[in-house]
C-alpha cells in the first residue's frame, strides 16, 4: 500500500496527523486597482516564475479503482494563466516559538505542493510565506484564542504579503482566495477587512475556498455574518462568493472544533458571536445542494495500491466517497460517506485526531479534484465588474 505524504495539518489541533513550465503574470483581464505602493519584501512559498516552486510540480496522477485497477490521468500546468490563486497554508510550523519564521522549510513545501499545487491547472498560484502560530504555540496554549497576539502577528504578515501582491503583481487580474484551517482563519479576517467591504477589490473576486474556518451565516441564509457581500457558492457557474465546510465521517461531537459558531477554530478569526448564527456549508460535489461524489487526490511516495505500482506523485480515487451538508444540535458540517468494501484496497480516511477533529486533515484533498473543476467552472462564467 502507498504511504500517503505525511502532512502535520493542526491549525486548530496540536498533534500530528498522517494522511496521506513557471511563467510570468500575464497582461491583466480586468481594470487595475488604485492601492498605495508596497515594497516588494514578501517571502513567497510559490509565486509565477519562482524558481524550484512547489506549486508547479508534476501533477501526474493514477486513478485507482475499487478493485485496485490503475488509469494514468495526465495533468499539466496552466500556460498564461488569467487568473490568480492567493493560497494560505494551515498550521505546519514545528518551531518552538508562539510564530513561526519566514523561512521555507519542507513542511510549508509540503503543504504547498499537497493543498494548492492541483489548483496550478486553473490559475497562477501565489502563496506568501507568514508568521503563522505554530503548532507548539497552540499546543502549550492548549485552546484557539487563548494567545490573540500570536494570531495578530500572523494575520499582520498575511496582510502585508497581501498588500504586496495587490499593490505590484496583481495587475488586475482575478483572483481564488484558498485557505485551510488557521489558513482559513486569517483569509476570513484579510477578505473581512480588505475585500468584502471594498467593491473594486471585490470585483476581482471569482470565489474564497475556506475550508475548516468557521464562515458563519444568520441561519438559513448565505450571506450575513462573516461577510456582508460575499455569498455562498451554491452554483458552479456563480462567482464573488465562498466555498466553505468542515468534513467529518460521522455527526461531530458538541465540543468539536469545526462546524459550530463562536467557538474553536472561530476564534482564531476572532469570530465569537453565537445568536442566531450557523456555520456555513456549501458541498464541493453539488454546489446547489444535495448528495454529490467526490473525488479526492492525494500526493504518494512510492509503493502499490491492489496491482498498481504507482509512477505518477498523485493518486486519486474515484468512487470512494459521497458527501452532503447535514445540520444537526448546532453544528453543520459536510458529511462524507465512505462507500468501500471489505475488499476495496484503497487507503481510508479516517478521525485519526479524535471525534471532534472529524477528517479535519483532509478537508482539502478529500475533494481536491471537486474543488479544481468548481474553480474552473467559475473561472469560465467570470466577468469582470
Amino acid at each position: 500500500m502507498a504511504a500517503l505524504v505525511t502532512l502535520i495539518f493542526a491549525a486548530a489541533c496540536g498533534s500530528n496527523a498522517t494522511p496521506s513550465p513557471a511563467h510570468q503574470p500575464s497582461t491583466p483581464t480586468s481594470h487595475a486597482i488604485a492601492t498605495p505602493a508596497v515594497a516588494s519584501s514578501t517571502t513567497w512559498l510559490c509565486r509565477p516564475g519562482m524558481a524550484a516552486d512547489p506549486c508547479t510540480r508534476n501533477l501526474d496522477s493514477t486513478a485507482i479503482s475499487s478493485t485496485g485497477a490503475g488509469t494514468p490521468e495526465p495533468a499539466s500546468v496552466a500556460t498564461n494563466s488569467p487568473f490568480d490563486c492567493f493560497y494560505v497554508y494551515p498550521t505546519v510550523s514545528t518551531e518552538t516559538t508562539a510564530n513561526a519564521d519566514l523561512k521555507i522549510q519542507p513542511a510549508e513545501v509540503n503543504a504547498a505542493v499537497e493543498q494548492a499545487s492541483r489548483f496550478s491547472q486553473v490559475c497562477d498560484v501565489w502563496a506568501p510565506m507568514y508568521r503563522q502560530r505554530t503548532l507548539s504555540s497552540l499546543a502549550n496554549g492548549a485552546a484557539l484564542g487563548s494567545d490573540p497576539s500570536a494570531d495578530d502577528v500572523a494575520y499582520e504578515s498575511v496582510l502585508a504579503g497581501w498588500k504586496d501582491y495587490l499593490a505590484n503583481d496583481n495587475r488586475g487580474r482575478p483572483i481564488i482566495f484558498i485557505g485551510h484551517s488557521q489558513g482559513a482563519a486569517m483569509l476570513i479576517r484579510l477578505l473581512e477587512s480588505q475585500v468584502d467591504p471594498n467593491p473594486a477589490v471585490r470585483k476581482l473576486l471569482v470565489s474564497a475556498i475556506i475550508l475548516g474556518g468557521n464562515v458563519t451565516v444568520p441561519q438559513g441564509k448565505d450571506v450575513g455574518s462573516t461577510f456582508h457581500n460575499i455569498p455562498a457558492c451554491r452554483s458552479d457557474s456563480q462567482t464573488g462568493c465562498v466555498i466553505a465546510y468542515s468534513s467529518f465521517l460521522q455527526q461531530p461531537p458538541t465540543d468539536t472544533l469545526f462546524g459550530k459558531p463562536g467557538t474553536g477554530v472561530s476564534l482564531q478569526s476572532g469570530q465569537t458571536a453565537t445568536a442566531g448564527l450557523q456555520v456555513l456549508c456549501t458541498n464541493p460535489a453539488a454546489l446547489a445542494g444535495g448528495t454529490g461524489a467526490l473525488l479526492p487526490y492525494f500526493g504518494v511516495g512510492a509503493g502499490t495500491i491492489g496491482a498498481t505500482k504507482l509512477t505518477t506523485p498523485w493518486v486519486s480515487f474515484p468512487g470512494l466517497y459521497t458527501a452532503q451538508c447535514e445540520s444537526s444540535d448546532g453544528i453543520t458540517w459536510l458529511q462524507v460517506h465512505d462507500l468501500g468494501t471489505p475488499s476495496d484496497p484503497r487507503p481510508r480516511a479516517t478521525a485519526a485526531q479524535g471525534a471532534g477533529f472529524g477528517i479535519h486533515m483532509y478537508d482539502v484533498n478529500i475533494a481536491l479534484g471537486n474543488l479544481v473543476a468548481d474553480v474552473r467552472s467559475e473561472e469560465a462564467a467570470y466577468h469582470p465588474g
